[in-house]
Protein backbone atom coordinates (compact mmCIF):
# COMPACT_ATOMS: atom_id res chain seq x y z
CA UNK A 1 0.00 0.00 0.00
CA UNK A 2 1.07 3.54 -1.39
CA UNK A 3 2.05 5.15 2.12
CA UNK A 4 1.85 9.35 2.22
CA UNK A 5 4.09 11.38 4.57
CA UNK A 6 3.14 15.39 5.01
CA UNK A 7 2.30 15.80 1.72
CA UNK A 8 3.67 19.49 0.97
CA UNK A 9 6.34 20.04 3.59
CA UNK A 10 9.94 20.51 2.19
CA UNK A 11 12.49 17.73 3.87
CA UNK A 12 15.33 20.16 3.01
CA UNK A 13 17.43 21.07 6.25
CA UNK A 14 21.02 22.45 7.65
CA UNK A 15 23.92 19.81 7.19
CA UNK A 16 25.21 18.37 9.95
CA UNK A 17 28.72 19.55 10.23
CA UNK A 18 29.93 16.25 12.14
CA UNK A 19 28.56 13.79 9.55
CA UNK A 20 30.32 12.79 6.46
CA UNK A 21 28.24 12.17 3.12
CA UNK A 22 29.79 8.93 1.57
CA UNK A 23 27.68 9.76 -1.76
CA UNK A 24 26.78 6.36 -3.53
CA UNK A 25 24.89 6.43 -5.86
CA UNK A 26 23.60 9.45 -8.60
CA UNK A 27 21.44 9.56 -11.35
CA UNK A 28 21.53 12.41 -13.96
CA UNK A 29 18.54 14.70 -15.89
CA UNK A 30 18.91 14.12 -19.40
CA UNK A 31 19.81 17.79 -19.92
CA UNK A 32 22.86 17.19 -18.11
CA UNK A 33 22.09 20.05 -15.75
CA UNK A 34 20.74 18.31 -12.35
CA UNK A 35 22.55 15.35 -10.69
CA UNK A 36 21.05 13.72 -8.15
CA UNK A 37 23.39 12.20 -5.63
CA UNK A 38 22.44 9.53 -2.24
CA UNK A 39 24.25 10.48 0.58
CA UNK A 40 24.05 7.25 2.65
CA UNK A 41 25.63 8.28 6.08
CA UNK A 42 23.57 11.61 6.44
CA UNK A 43 20.72 10.38 4.85
CA UNK A 44 20.22 13.03 2.29
CA UNK A 45 19.77 13.51 -1.28
CA UNK A 46 21.38 16.27 -3.10
CA UNK A 47 20.81 18.30 -5.47
CA UNK A 48 23.67 19.42 -7.75
CA UNK A 49 23.67 22.16 -10.30
CA UNK A 50 26.40 21.03 -12.61
CA UNK A 51 26.47 24.38 -14.31
CA UNK A 52 27.29 26.40 -11.22
CA UNK A 53 29.26 23.36 -9.53
CA UNK A 54 27.12 23.98 -6.15
CA UNK A 55 24.32 21.99 -4.02
CA UNK A 56 21.11 23.24 -5.12
CA UNK A 57 18.78 21.61 -2.28
CA UNK A 58 18.86 18.81 0.09
CA UNK A 59 16.43 16.46 0.64
CA UNK A 60 16.08 14.29 3.99
CA UNK A 61 14.99 11.22 3.54
CA UNK A 62 13.32 8.94 6.37
CA UNK A 63 16.32 5.80 5.85
CA UNK A 64 19.31 4.90 3.89
CA UNK A 65 19.39 6.39 0.65
CA UNK A 66 20.98 3.79 -2.00
CA UNK A 67 19.72 4.05 -5.49
CA UNK A 68 18.09 6.33 -7.81
CA UNK A 69 15.49 6.70 -10.44
CA UNK A 70 14.43 9.34 -12.94
CA UNK A 71 11.22 9.38 -14.67
CA UNK A 72 10.61 9.43 -18.32
CA UNK A 73 9.50 13.32 -17.56
CA UNK A 74 11.85 13.92 -15.41
CA UNK A 75 8.96 15.12 -12.96
CA UNK A 76 9.76 12.30 -10.51
CA UNK A 77 12.73 11.04 -8.43
CA UNK A 78 12.71 7.59 -6.87
CA UNK A 79 15.02 6.83 -4.27
CA UNK A 80 15.49 3.35 -2.77
CA UNK A 81 15.56 2.97 1.06
CA UNK A 82 18.12 0.58 1.38
CA UNK A 83 16.58 -0.87 5.08
CA UNK A 84 15.35 -3.84 6.13
CA UNK A 85 12.30 -2.41 5.77
CA UNK A 86 12.58 -0.98 2.85
CA UNK A 87 10.93 1.85 1.12
CA UNK A 88 10.74 4.13 -2.31
CA UNK A 89 10.60 7.42 -1.68
CA UNK A 90 8.90 9.02 -4.62
CA UNK A 91 9.97 12.95 -4.84
CA UNK A 92 8.60 15.78 -7.03
CA UNK A 93 11.38 17.13 -8.56
CA UNK A 94 9.81 20.76 -9.21
CA UNK A 95 9.60 21.29 -5.17
CA UNK A 96 12.42 18.54 -3.61
CA UNK A 97 9.43 17.64 -1.98
CA UNK A 98 8.99 14.12 -1.02
CA UNK A 99 4.92 13.21 -1.90
CA UNK A 100 4.81 9.17 -0.36
CA UNK A 101 6.86 6.27 -0.39
CA UNK A 102 6.27 2.71 -1.29
CA UNK A 103 6.76 -0.02 0.58
CA UNK A 104 9.26 -2.81 -0.52
CA UNK A 105 11.18 -5.86 0.41
CA UNK A 106 14.31 -5.97 2.88
CA UNK A 107 17.46 -3.41 1.90
CA UNK A 108 16.03 -2.37 -1.56
CA UNK A 109 19.43 -1.72 -3.68
CA UNK A 110 18.97 -1.34 -7.48
CA UNK A 111 15.59 0.55 -9.27
CA UNK A 112 15.01 0.67 -13.17
CA UNK A 113 11.98 1.90 -14.83
CA UNK A 114 10.03 1.05 -17.65
CA UNK A 115 10.50 3.29 -20.69
CA UNK A 116 6.54 4.05 -20.06
CA UNK A 117 7.18 5.36 -16.44
CA UNK A 118 4.58 2.76 -15.10
CA UNK A 119 6.85 0.29 -13.83
CA UNK A 120 9.41 0.31 -11.14
CA UNK A 121 11.60 -2.57 -10.92
CA UNK A 122 13.50 -2.85 -7.77
CA UNK A 123 16.18 -5.68 -6.39
CA UNK A 124 15.23 -6.26 -2.69
CA UNK A 125 18.63 -7.43 -2.03
CA UNK A 126 18.22 -9.88 0.96
CA UNK A 127 15.18 -11.28 -0.02
CA UNK A 128 16.78 -12.41 -3.08
CA UNK A 129 13.93 -11.35 -5.52
CA UNK A 130 13.29 -8.45 -7.69
CA UNK A 131 9.80 -6.71 -7.30
CA UNK A 132 7.87 -5.29 -10.17
CA UNK A 133 5.82 -2.24 -8.54
CA UNK A 134 3.00 -0.73 -10.42
CA UNK A 135 3.56 3.41 -9.44
CA UNK A 136 0.04 4.47 -10.27
CA UNK A 137 -1.17 2.19 -6.78
CA UNK A 138 2.17 1.85 -5.53
CA UNK A 139 1.35 -2.14 -4.97
CA UNK A 140 3.58 -5.02 -6.13
CA UNK A 141 2.66 -6.63 -9.53
CA UNK A 142 5.05 -9.50 -9.16
CA UNK A 143 8.14 -11.36 -7.23
CA UNK A 144 10.78 -13.12 -9.13
CA UNK A 145 13.27 -15.42 -7.24
CA UNK A 146 17.27 -14.77 -8.37
CA UNK A 147 20.04 -16.26 -7.23
CA UNK A 148 21.97 -14.38 -4.95
CA UNK A 149 21.94 -10.50 -3.13
CA UNK A 150 20.83 -9.01 -6.46
CA UNK A 151 22.67 -5.63 -6.19
CA UNK A 152 22.52 -3.93 -10.15
CA UNK A 153 19.73 -4.19 -12.63
CA UNK A 154 19.69 -2.91 -16.09
CA UNK A 155 16.67 -2.95 -18.69
CA UNK A 156 17.13 -3.70 -22.05
CA UNK A 157 16.58 -0.75 -24.15
CA UNK A 158 13.65 -2.86 -25.71
CA UNK A 159 11.82 -3.60 -22.33
CA UNK A 160 11.79 -6.95 -22.88
CA UNK A 161 15.06 -8.34 -20.21
CA UNK A 162 15.80 -7.34 -17.27
CA UNK A 163 19.63 -8.40 -16.43
CA UNK A 164 20.14 -8.83 -12.56
CA UNK A 165 23.72 -8.94 -11.02
CA UNK A 166 23.97 -11.34 -8.44
CA UNK A 167 26.93 -10.18 -5.58
CA UNK A 168 27.93 -13.27 -4.68
CA UNK A 169 28.14 -17.11 -5.63
CA UNK A 170 25.48 -19.06 -4.68
CA UNK A 171 25.95 -22.72 -3.17
CA UNK A 172 28.64 -24.86 -2.11
CA UNK A 173 32.57 -23.84 -2.47
CA UNK A 174 34.51 -27.05 -2.32
CA UNK A 175 34.09 -27.63 -6.24
CA UNK A 176 35.73 -26.81 -8.87
CA UNK A 177 33.67 -24.09 -9.64
CA UNK A 178 32.26 -21.64 -7.94
CA UNK A 179 31.10 -17.78 -9.41
CA UNK A 180 28.45 -15.40 -9.02
CA UNK A 181 25.67 -14.88 -11.99
CA UNK A 182 23.77 -12.82 -13.86
CA UNK A 183 19.87 -13.48 -13.61
CA UNK A 184 18.01 -12.52 -16.97
CA UNK A 185 14.15 -12.05 -16.17
CA UNK A 186 11.12 -11.52 -19.33
CA UNK A 187 9.68 -8.81 -18.30
CA UNK A 188 6.20 -9.13 -20.07
CA UNK A 189 5.41 -12.62 -18.36
CA UNK A 190 7.30 -12.35 -15.29
CA UNK A 191 9.56 -15.22 -15.48
CA UNK A 192 13.42 -15.79 -14.96
CA UNK A 193 14.12 -16.21 -18.56
CA UNK A 194 17.88 -17.67 -17.95
CA UNK A 195 21.03 -17.76 -15.98
CA UNK A 196 24.51 -16.86 -16.84
CA UNK A 197 27.36 -18.19 -14.67
CA UNK A 198 30.51 -15.65 -14.66
CA UNK A 199 33.84 -17.23 -15.23
CA UNK A 200 35.21 -19.37 -12.63
CA UNK A 201 36.08 -17.49 -9.11
CA UNK A 202 33.84 -14.63 -10.05
CA UNK A 203 32.62 -12.70 -6.96
CA UNK A 204 31.99 -9.13 -5.87
CA UNK A 205 29.52 -8.24 -8.75
CA UNK A 206 28.68 -4.34 -8.28
CA UNK A 207 28.35 -2.86 -11.66
CA UNK A 208 26.23 -3.61 -14.72
CA UNK A 209 24.97 -1.58 -17.71
CA UNK A 210 23.66 -2.11 -20.82
CA UNK A 211 25.14 -0.72 -24.55
CA UNK A 212 22.94 1.81 -26.47
CA UNK A 213 22.31 -0.95 -28.73
CA UNK A 214 20.67 -3.41 -26.84
CA UNK A 215 23.77 -6.04 -28.06
CA UNK A 216 25.72 -6.16 -24.79
CA UNK A 217 25.72 -5.87 -21.06
CA UNK A 218 28.63 -5.41 -18.80
CA UNK A 219 29.51 -6.74 -15.39
CA UNK A 220 32.05 -5.47 -12.56
CA UNK A 221 33.74 -7.89 -10.12
CA UNK A 222 36.78 -10.04 -9.24
CA UNK A 223 38.08 -12.75 -10.04
CA UNK A 224 39.44 -14.99 -7.01
CA UNK A 225 42.23 -17.52 -7.81
CA UNK A 226 40.67 -19.37 -4.66
CA UNK A 227 42.21 -22.89 -6.62
CA UNK A 228 45.68 -22.12 -6.20
CA UNK A 229 47.18 -21.83 -2.67
CA UNK A 230 47.08 -17.73 -1.90
CA UNK A 231 50.90 -17.11 -1.34
CA UNK A 232 51.65 -14.37 -3.85
CA UNK A 233 49.90 -11.16 -5.03
CA UNK A 234 51.98 -10.68 -7.94
CA UNK A 235 50.14 -10.89 -11.63
CA UNK A 236 47.06 -11.10 -9.71
CA UNK A 237 47.68 -14.79 -8.27
CA UNK A 238 45.10 -13.89 -5.77
CA UNK A 239 42.44 -11.20 -6.68
CA UNK A 240 41.93 -9.91 -10.17
CA UNK A 241 39.73 -7.24 -11.67
CA UNK A 242 37.40 -7.87 -14.38
CA UNK A 243 34.80 -6.43 -16.83
CA UNK A 244 32.57 -9.34 -17.71
CA UNK A 245 30.69 -9.27 -21.03
CA UNK A 246 27.53 -10.62 -21.86
CA UNK A 247 25.69 -11.12 -25.72
CA UNK A 248 22.31 -9.80 -24.40
CA UNK A 249 20.48 -11.27 -27.52
CA UNK A 250 21.90 -14.85 -27.52
CA UNK A 251 21.48 -14.51 -23.40
CA UNK A 252 24.94 -16.22 -23.03
CA UNK A 253 28.83 -14.85 -21.54
CA UNK A 254 31.18 -13.74 -24.14
CA UNK A 255 34.12 -13.47 -21.58
CA UNK A 256 35.81 -11.33 -18.83
CA UNK A 257 38.59 -9.05 -19.55
CA UNK A 258 41.07 -8.24 -16.94
CA UNK A 259 41.13 -4.45 -16.26
CA UNK A 260 44.90 -4.73 -14.48
CA UNK A 261 48.07 -4.39 -15.79
CA UNK A 262 50.66 -6.96 -15.43
CA UNK A 263 52.53 -4.75 -11.99
CA UNK A 264 49.55 -2.92 -11.06
CA UNK A 265 46.61 -3.97 -10.54
CA UNK A 266 42.81 -2.26 -10.85
CA UNK A 267 41.21 -3.35 -7.62
CA UNK A 268 37.70 -3.64 -6.43
CA UNK A 269 35.58 -2.41 -9.81
CA UNK A 270 32.37 -0.85 -9.17
CA UNK A 271 30.16 1.58 -11.59
CA UNK A 272 30.14 0.73 -15.05
CA UNK A 273 28.45 3.04 -17.93
CA UNK A 274 28.35 3.61 -21.75
CA UNK A 275 28.32 6.84 -23.81
CA UNK A 276 25.40 7.28 -25.20
CA UNK A 277 26.65 6.84 -29.03
CA UNK A 278 28.14 3.44 -27.45
CA UNK A 279 32.08 3.99 -28.32
CA UNK A 280 33.22 4.92 -24.60
CA UNK A 281 33.10 2.54 -21.39
CA UNK A 282 33.96 3.76 -18.14
CA UNK A 283 34.69 1.79 -15.21
CA UNK A 284 35.52 3.00 -11.62
CA UNK A 285 38.25 1.32 -9.62
CA UNK A 286 36.99 1.93 -5.85
CA UNK A 287 40.01 0.29 -4.32
CA UNK A 288 42.56 2.77 -6.06
CA UNK A 289 40.49 5.62 -6.95
CA UNK A 290 40.83 5.59 -11.26
CA UNK A 291 38.43 5.41 -13.85
CA UNK A 292 38.97 3.05 -17.07
CA UNK A 293 37.99 5.03 -20.14
CA UNK A 294 37.73 2.05 -22.69
CA UNK A 295 37.24 2.58 -26.72
CA UNK A 296 34.81 -0.38 -26.57
CA UNK A 297 34.12 -0.33 -30.23
CA UNK A 298 38.38 -1.07 -30.22
CA UNK A 299 37.12 -3.43 -27.37
CA UNK A 300 34.70 -5.41 -29.41
CA UNK A 301 36.77 -5.65 -31.92
CA UNK A 302 39.95 -7.12 -30.32
CA UNK A 303 37.74 -9.56 -28.72
CA UNK A 304 36.39 -11.35 -32.30
CA UNK A 305 40.31 -11.85 -32.90
CA UNK A 306 41.29 -13.64 -29.48
CA UNK A 307 39.82 -17.51 -27.84
CA UNK A 308 37.76 -16.50 -24.97
CA UNK A 309 38.78 -19.01 -22.41
CA UNK A 310 42.34 -17.00 -22.32
CA UNK A 311 41.00 -13.59 -21.43
CA UNK A 312 40.29 -14.16 -18.32
CA UNK A 313 44.47 -14.44 -17.64
CA UNK A 314 45.30 -12.28 -20.12
CA UNK A 315 46.65 -9.16 -18.17
CA UNK A 316 47.79 -7.71 -21.48
CA UNK A 317 44.65 -7.32 -23.23
CA UNK A 318 43.65 -4.20 -22.26
CA UNK A 319 46.63 -2.32 -23.88
CA UNK A 320 45.94 -0.24 -26.07
CA UNK A 321 41.96 -0.13 -25.48
CA UNK A 322 41.78 1.99 -22.65
CA UNK A 323 43.20 5.16 -20.23
CA UNK A 324 43.42 4.87 -16.61
CA UNK A 325 42.45 8.39 -15.23
CA UNK A 326 43.42 8.89 -11.58
CA UNK A 327 40.71 10.83 -9.83
CA UNK A 328 41.19 14.17 -7.06
CA UNK A 329 38.72 12.18 -5.00
CA UNK A 330 38.76 8.85 -3.22
CA UNK A 331 36.42 6.07 -3.08
CA UNK A 332 34.65 5.73 -6.65
CA UNK A 333 31.36 4.16 -6.87
CA UNK A 334 28.16 4.34 -9.14
CA UNK A 335 29.67 6.05 -12.56
CA UNK A 336 26.87 7.85 -15.17
CA UNK A 337 27.47 9.25 -18.59
CA UNK A 338 25.94 12.61 -19.48
CA UNK A 339 27.07 13.76 -22.82
CA UNK A 340 31.02 13.78 -23.64
CA UNK A 341 31.38 13.59 -19.28
CA UNK A 342 31.25 10.70 -16.65
CA UNK A 343 30.48 11.53 -13.30
CA UNK A 344 31.12 9.34 -10.55
CA UNK A 345 30.14 9.61 -7.00
CA UNK A 346 33.58 9.67 -4.78
CA UNK A 347 32.38 7.90 -1.23
CA UNK A 348 35.44 8.71 0.77
CA UNK A 349 35.74 12.63 0.21
CA UNK A 350 32.14 13.39 -0.35
CA UNK A 351 32.69 15.23 -3.42
CA UNK A 352 31.57 14.26 -7.50
CA UNK A 353 34.49 13.36 -10.25
CA UNK A 354 33.93 14.62 -13.34
CA UNK A 355 35.56 13.82 -16.47
CA UNK A 356 35.29 15.37 -19.72
CA UNK A 357 36.08 13.18 -22.58
CA UNK A 358 35.92 15.83 -25.07
CA UNK A 359 38.98 17.75 -23.40
CA UNK A 360 41.52 19.04 -25.58
CA UNK A 361 44.41 17.62 -23.79
CA UNK A 362 44.12 13.87 -22.23
CA UNK A 363 41.04 13.11 -20.16
CA UNK A 364 41.73 13.98 -16.69
CA UNK A 365 39.76 14.40 -13.85
CA UNK A 366 38.41 17.09 -11.59
CA UNK A 367 36.03 16.84 -8.13
CA UNK A 368 33.11 19.20 -7.03
CA UNK A 369 32.53 19.03 -2.61
CA UNK A 370 29.16 18.19 -1.71
CA UNK A 371 29.92 20.38 0.94
CA UNK A 372 32.99 20.93 4.05
CA UNK A 373 35.29 18.34 3.57
CA UNK A 374 35.55 16.94 7.46
CA UNK A 375 38.67 14.71 8.99
CA UNK A 376 38.07 11.04 9.04
CA UNK A 377 37.18 10.01 12.53
CA UNK A 378 38.92 6.61 13.51
CA UNK A 379 36.25 4.48 12.40
CA UNK A 380 36.09 6.43 8.91
CA UNK A 381 39.37 6.16 8.45
CA UNK A 382 39.53 2.28 9.43
CA UNK A 383 36.85 2.10 6.76
CA UNK A 384 38.79 3.36 4.24
CA UNK A 385 41.43 1.46 4.78
CA UNK A 386 39.61 -1.52 4.73
CA UNK A 387 38.50 -0.35 1.14
CA UNK A 388 41.57 1.00 -0.05
CA UNK A 389 44.09 -1.24 -2.00
CA UNK A 390 46.66 1.44 -2.46
CA UNK A 391 49.07 0.65 0.44
CA UNK A 392 48.09 -3.40 -0.95
CA UNK A 393 51.77 -4.56 -2.87
CA UNK A 394 51.05 -3.31 -6.82
CA UNK A 395 47.47 -2.50 -5.65
CA UNK A 396 46.02 -5.73 -6.27
CA UNK A 397 43.41 -5.31 -3.54
CA UNK A 398 41.65 -4.30 -1.18
CA UNK A 399 40.26 -6.47 2.68
CA UNK A 400 36.92 -5.85 1.00
CA UNK A 401 37.94 -8.20 -2.34
CA UNK A 402 37.68 -11.13 0.18
CA UNK A 403 35.33 -9.80 2.29
CA UNK A 404 32.81 -7.43 -0.08
CA UNK A 405 30.12 -6.30 1.96
CA UNK A 406 32.13 -7.10 5.05
CA UNK A 407 31.19 -10.48 5.30
CA UNK A 408 31.82 -13.65 3.17
CA UNK A 409 32.71 -14.03 -0.87
CA UNK A 410 31.69 -17.31 -1.21
CA UNK A 411 34.63 -18.54 -1.71
CA UNK A 412 37.61 -21.26 -0.25
CA UNK A 413 40.81 -20.13 0.17
CA UNK A 414 43.90 -22.01 0.62
CA UNK A 415 46.03 -19.40 2.96
CA UNK A 416 49.09 -20.51 4.43
CA UNK A 417 48.13 -19.21 7.87
CA UNK A 418 47.01 -23.39 8.68
CA UNK A 419 49.64 -25.26 6.30
CA UNK A 420 48.63 -25.64 2.59
CA UNK A 421 46.46 -27.85 0.86
CA UNK A 422 43.59 -27.26 3.19
CA UNK A 423 41.39 -24.77 1.73
CA UNK A 424 38.47 -22.86 4.18
CA UNK A 425 35.78 -20.93 3.46
CA UNK A 426 35.77 -16.83 4.04
CA UNK A 427 34.15 -16.14 6.89
CA UNK A 428 32.32 -13.19 7.91
CA UNK A 429 34.15 -10.08 9.48
CA UNK A 430 30.76 -9.31 11.82
CA UNK A 431 31.42 -9.42 15.66
CA UNK A 432 35.04 -10.66 15.01
CA UNK A 433 36.56 -8.82 17.76
CA UNK A 434 33.71 -10.20 20.23
CA UNK A 435 33.92 -14.11 19.32
CA UNK A 436 37.74 -14.82 19.30
CA UNK A 437 39.49 -17.06 18.24
CA UNK A 438 39.29 -16.14 14.45
CA UNK A 439 40.57 -18.22 11.40
CA UNK A 440 38.58 -21.37 11.10
CA UNK A 441 41.16 -23.37 12.42
CA UNK A 442 41.67 -20.27 15.30
CA UNK A 443 45.50 -19.84 14.77
CA UNK A 444 44.63 -16.41 15.74
CA UNK A 445 43.61 -15.71 19.23
CA UNK A 446 41.88 -12.85 18.42
CA UNK A 447 40.58 -10.62 15.53
CA UNK A 448 43.65 -8.03 16.57
CA UNK A 449 45.98 -10.68 15.81
CA UNK A 450 44.34 -11.42 12.11
CA UNK A 451 44.32 -7.54 11.30
CA UNK A 452 47.93 -7.28 11.76
CA UNK A 453 48.52 -10.77 9.73
CA UNK A 454 46.51 -9.01 7.13
CA UNK A 455 48.67 -5.93 6.73
CA UNK A 456 51.43 -8.26 6.41
CA UNK A 457 49.61 -10.31 3.81
CA UNK A 458 49.34 -7.32 1.52
CA UNK A 459 52.83 -6.80 2.18
CA UNK A 460 52.50 -3.62 3.56
CA UNK A 461 54.31 -1.99 6.73
CA UNK A 462 52.19 0.34 8.25
CA UNK A 463 51.52 2.42 11.75
CA UNK A 464 49.80 0.55 14.38
CA UNK A 465 47.41 3.87 13.95
CA UNK A 466 46.42 2.23 11.18
CA UNK A 467 46.04 -0.97 12.27
CA UNK A 468 43.51 0.26 15.35
CA UNK A 469 41.69 2.22 12.65
CA UNK A 470 40.75 -1.31 10.73
CA UNK A 471 39.85 -2.72 14.17
CA UNK A 472 37.63 -0.11 15.00
CA UNK A 473 36.04 -0.26 11.83
CA UNK A 474 35.54 -4.02 12.15
CA UNK A 475 34.39 -3.15 16.12
CA UNK A 476 31.61 -0.83 14.49
CA UNK A 477 30.17 -3.35 12.23
CA UNK A 478 26.42 -4.48 12.79
CA UNK A 479 24.08 -7.40 12.76
CA UNK A 480 21.62 -6.76 9.81
CA UNK A 481 18.51 -7.36 11.01
CA UNK A 482 16.99 -10.72 9.25
CA UNK A 483 14.37 -11.40 6.42
CA UNK A 484 12.52 -14.18 8.18
CA UNK A 485 11.52 -11.80 11.34
CA UNK A 486 8.34 -10.83 11.45
CA UNK A 487 7.94 -7.19 12.75
CA UNK A 488 11.50 -7.96 13.78
CA UNK A 489 10.01 -10.69 16.25
CA UNK A 490 9.90 -14.10 15.60
CA UNK A 491 7.99 -16.08 13.40
CA UNK A 492 5.57 -18.90 15.29
CA UNK A 493 7.80 -21.37 13.65
CA UNK A 494 10.97 -20.12 15.08
CA UNK A 495 9.90 -19.87 18.42
CA UNK A 496 9.39 -23.76 17.85
CA UNK A 497 12.62 -23.92 16.72
CA UNK A 498 14.21 -22.44 19.55
CA UNK A 499 12.97 -24.89 21.65
CA UNK A 500 14.05 -27.31 19.44
CA UNK A 501 17.57 -25.50 19.27
CA UNK A 502 17.84 -26.27 22.80
CA UNK A 503 16.87 -30.02 22.95
CA UNK A 504 19.04 -30.82 20.14
CA UNK A 505 21.73 -30.10 22.10
CA UNK A 506 22.53 -27.19 19.55
CA UNK A 507 23.03 -24.73 21.98
CA UNK A 508 26.01 -27.31 23.75
CA UNK A 509 28.34 -25.24 21.03
CA UNK A 510 25.82 -21.95 20.32
CA UNK A 511 25.41 -20.75 23.11
CA UNK A 512 23.86 -17.59 23.52
CA UNK A 513 23.50 -14.53 23.19
CA UNK A 514 26.48 -14.59 20.30
CA UNK A 515 25.61 -18.43 19.80
CA UNK A 516 29.33 -19.18 19.86
CA UNK A 517 31.54 -21.79 22.31
CA UNK A 518 34.86 -19.06 22.08
CA UNK A 519 36.62 -21.91 21.62
CA UNK A 520 37.87 -25.17 19.37
CA UNK A 521 35.87 -28.03 18.70
CA UNK A 522 36.10 -31.48 17.01
CA UNK A 523 32.40 -31.54 15.64
CA UNK A 524 32.84 -34.52 13.04
CA UNK A 525 32.99 -32.21 10.09
CA UNK A 526 37.27 -32.83 9.40
CA UNK A 527 38.23 -34.71 6.15
CA UNK A 528 41.22 -36.28 4.34
CA UNK A 529 44.39 -34.70 6.60
CA UNK A 530 41.86 -32.60 8.92
CA UNK A 531 40.20 -35.44 9.91
CA UNK A 532 40.57 -35.19 13.58
CA UNK A 533 40.79 -31.57 13.42
CA UNK A 534 39.05 -28.70 15.64
CA UNK A 535 37.26 -25.88 14.32
CA UNK A 536 36.48 -22.40 15.71
CA UNK A 537 32.57 -22.86 16.10
CA UNK A 538 31.66 -19.85 14.20
CA UNK A 539 28.33 -17.73 15.61
CA UNK A 540 25.03 -18.43 13.85
CA UNK A 541 24.32 -14.24 14.03
CA UNK A 542 23.42 -13.48 10.25
CA UNK A 543 23.84 -17.48 9.14
CA UNK A 544 21.24 -16.50 7.12
CA UNK A 545 23.11 -14.39 4.98
CA UNK A 546 26.64 -16.21 5.50
CA UNK A 547 26.64 -19.63 3.43
CA UNK A 548 28.23 -21.69 2.01
CA UNK A 549 28.54 -23.25 5.97
CA UNK A 550 31.43 -25.44 7.46
CA UNK A 551 35.35 -25.25 7.24
CA UNK A 552 35.02 -25.53 3.62
CA UNK A 553 31.69 -23.95 2.73
CA UNK A 554 30.05 -27.86 1.57
CA UNK A 555 27.02 -27.31 3.11
CA UNK A 556 25.59 -25.00 0.39
CA UNK A 557 22.89 -24.09 3.41
CA UNK A 558 21.80 -24.21 7.07
CA UNK A 559 19.39 -27.62 6.15
CA UNK A 560 22.60 -29.46 4.84
CA UNK A 561 24.72 -28.79 8.01
CA UNK A 562 21.78 -29.98 10.05
CA UNK A 563 21.07 -32.99 7.54
CA UNK A 564 23.43 -34.02 5.00
CA UNK A 565 26.38 -33.51 6.81
CA UNK A 566 25.36 -34.52 10.15
CA UNK A 567 24.91 -38.54 9.81
CA UNK A 568 26.67 -38.99 12.96
CA UNK A 569 25.09 -36.11 15.62
CA UNK A 570 28.36 -34.52 15.84
CA UNK A 571 26.96 -30.92 15.72
CA UNK A 572 23.41 -31.35 17.26
CA UNK A 573 21.34 -34.23 17.51
CA UNK A 574 19.16 -33.84 14.69
CA UNK A 575 18.86 -37.31 13.16
CA UNK A 576 15.78 -38.19 14.99
CA UNK A 577 13.99 -35.27 14.50
CA UNK A 578 10.75 -35.16 12.22
CA UNK A 579 10.55 -33.01 9.11
CA UNK A 580 8.73 -30.08 11.07
CA UNK A 581 10.98 -29.76 13.63
CA UNK A 582 13.99 -29.44 10.32
CA UNK A 583 11.94 -26.91 9.48
CA UNK A 584 11.75 -24.77 12.54
CA UNK A 585 15.11 -25.10 13.86
CA UNK A 586 16.79 -23.69 10.10
CA UNK A 587 13.83 -21.10 10.57
CA UNK A 588 15.10 -20.17 14.20
CA UNK A 589 18.94 -20.47 13.17
CA UNK A 590 18.26 -18.18 10.01
CA UNK A 591 16.47 -15.45 12.02
CA UNK A 592 19.18 -14.47 14.31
Amino acid sequence: MMICLAVGTLLAGAEDPAAPRSPSAIVADKGGNILYVSQTTNQKVAVLDLTSGKVRNSIQVPGTPGDLALSPDRSRLYIALADPDGLIAVVNTANARIINTIPVGHTPSALALSSDGKTLYVCNRFNNQVAFIDLSSGKERASIPVTREPVDLVLSPDGKHLFVANHIPAGPADGAFTAAEISVIETKSKTLLATIPLNNGSTGVNGLCISPDGHHVYATHTIGRYHVPATQLERGWVNTNALSIIDAVKLQLISAVLLDNIDRGAPNPWGVTCTSDGKTLGVTHSGNHEVSVIDRLALHKKLATKPPEDLPNDLSFMVGLRQRIKLSGLGPRELVAVGPKLYTAEYFSDSIGIIDLNAQAAPHATSVPLGEVLPMSVVRRGEFLFKDATWCFQQWQSCASCHPSDRTDGLNWDLPNDGLGTPKNTKSLVLAHQTPPTTVTGVRANAETSVRAGIRFFRAVRPESDAVALDEYIKSLKPVRSPLLVKGQLSPSAVRGKKVFNSADCASCHKPPLYTKFKLSDVGTGVNQEKDFKYDIPTLIEAWRNGPFLHDGRAASIREVITKFNPHDEHGTSSDLSQQEIDDLIEFVESL
